[in-house]
């Protein structure tokens, strides 16, 4: 087995995490960590699996994919780099929204 990758979250991506997770906070309080947990989740698979998630249709920025988090139903926004070898995580959209994160093109 590989050494799982670093994984490195970007302005844009922290500052969608913390909005969303405030929200489900303040209006989700059976479940007031469900975001930080599936995001934890999230994290692990990626930083071993990164070629998990679809490839991102809706968006210009080549080489992202999407991982669909079910229980709610964001969308992790990521891509492999390579020069040190990470995974850099883009955006945080909700995914019932009819287009991608703008800022990903």
């Amino acid at each position: 087995m590989s050494r799982p990758l670093e994984i490195e979250v970007s302005e844009l991506a922290a500052t969608q995490i913390r909005a969303a997770a405030d929200w489900w906070r303040l209006n989700r309080p059976k479940a007031p960590n469900a975001i930080h947990e599936e995001l934890e989740r999230a994290a692990r698979l990626i930083s071993l699996q990164p070629q998990i998630g679809a490839r991102a249709r809706n968006v210009a920025l080549a080489g992202v994919r999407r991982l669909h988090l079910a229980r709610s139903r964001f969308d992790l926004y990521y891509r492999v780099v390579s020069e040190p070898e990470h995974v850099e995580v883009l955006a945080l959209w909700h995914s019932s929204r009819e287009t991608g994160p703008p800022e990903l093109g």
